[in-house]
């Protein structure tokens, strides 16, 4: 009889006191790696997104306002030809870098696609992106189900993950409308319900060259961004519902470096340390979210100056922080302290020097 494979499992207690990786953005805040979705109407200019976000990454420029990952690129253009994008890029660039790649034919899922991003990865270790224009036109042709609208997109998601990339997949919405615009996206539920993040273009009005993007997905907050086409096919933004107090990753680093100017350590609960940093409750700042912003931003608390231990005592979670001057963190830089009120997220990272 065959032995069974025992299951790996990590107990509550460690979990919540294990340091979290934090997750890795390709557009800070808004595209993490993983599987996504653009849906939008025909010809509401999904690909003109697309390839400016390609361009964009690749430069390592920033996409409306949020600092990016740069990197490699790929950009499946399979429904234009070489000529068209040239004239593409021509309008939203004066300078296409080498490290953003474009294809205008490739395989079908389970028919070679996956070795052909396989081995353009091997070749390109530094690609941050693929984007697919479109779905459908990498998809084997078959009964529109459940089951294989899932199959199809966790091929997609698994090569996502096993090189920690960003997988942007183009695709379309249904003419009808719907409460929800995520409803709205042609195909089964699957489609949602297999990828990481689901991002609609909708114009206000056919033509009308302004649109809103709605995003929701399991890393990102739901947000939605008001866009304009300018003369040069390139959406700019126009504004975002996201707001500065919502940034609690960014929010806790200032409040922390407030908290230990003028201190070497504290040692507290989290009930305890989430009173003293915000004891009017105006940051909603919780004891079960101290714990876990903290475990979430190790990197960076570092690089400012602060080492940070949650761990269990007495049946008690305490949280430790000590500041660069105390015996235990020597050699760390001295806190300077970064108030997100005053900086984007990104601006942010780079103060703090997050993505070195």
């Amino acid at each position: 009889m065959s032995k069974t494979k025992r299951l790996q499992t990590i107990d509550g207690e460690s979990l919540m006191s294990l340091p979290l990786t934090p997750l890795n953005f390709v557009v800070d805040t808004l595209l993490s790696q993983g599987l996504h979705i653009l849906a939008g109407s025909p010809k509401v200019g999904k690909s003109w997104l697309a390839l400016w976000l390609s361009v964009m990454v690749a430069k390592g420029e920033p996409v409306w306002g949020m600092s990016v990952k740069q990197g490699t690129t790929l950009y499946l253009c399979l429904e234009d030809s070489v000529l068209r994008i040239q004239n593409r890029l021509f309008e939203i660039t004066e300078d296409a870098p080498s490290s953003v790649h474009f294809c205008t034919e490739c395989a079908l899922i389970g028919q070679g696609l996956e070795e052909q991003v396989d081995t353009f990865i091997v070749a390109h270790p530094d690609t941050v992106l693929v984007i697919i224009d479109t779905l459908q036109m990498v998809r084997p042709a078959r009964d529109a189900t459940y089951a294989n609208d899932y199959r199809d997109l966790s091929v997609l998601k698994r090569i996502a993950d096993t090189h920690g990339i960003a997988i942007l997949l183009i695709h379309h919405l249904r003419k009808e409308i719907a409460d929800d615009v995520f409803n709205r996206i042609s195909g089964t539920t699957a489609i949602s319900g297999a990828v990481d993040s689901s991002f609609t273009l909708v114009e206000e009005r056919r033509g009308s060259g302004r649109a809103k993007l709605s995003c929701i997905g399991r890393d990102i907050e739901y947000r939605e961004l008001t866009l304009e086409r300018n003369g040069e096919n390139v959406w700019e933004l126009v504004s975002d519902s996201r707001t500065q107090p919502e940034l609690l990753g960014d929010r806790i680093i200032y409040l922390l470096s407030e908290l230990m100017r003028d201190r070497s350590e504290f040692i507290g609960t989290p009930t305890e340390l989430s009173e003293r940093i915000d004891p009017v409750g105006v940051e909603r700042i919780s004891p079960k979210k101290v714990s876990r912003q903290i475990l979430q931003n190790l990197d960076t608390l570092s690089k400012i100056g602060i080492s940070a231990v949650v761990r269990r005592s007495n049946g008690k979670r305490l949280v430790e922080l000590r500041r660069a001057e105390s015996d235990d963190t020597q050699g760390v830089p001295a806190v300077d302290p970064v108030d997100p009120a005053e900086a984007l997220c990104g601006d942010l990272r780079a103060v703090s020097r997050c993505g070195e």
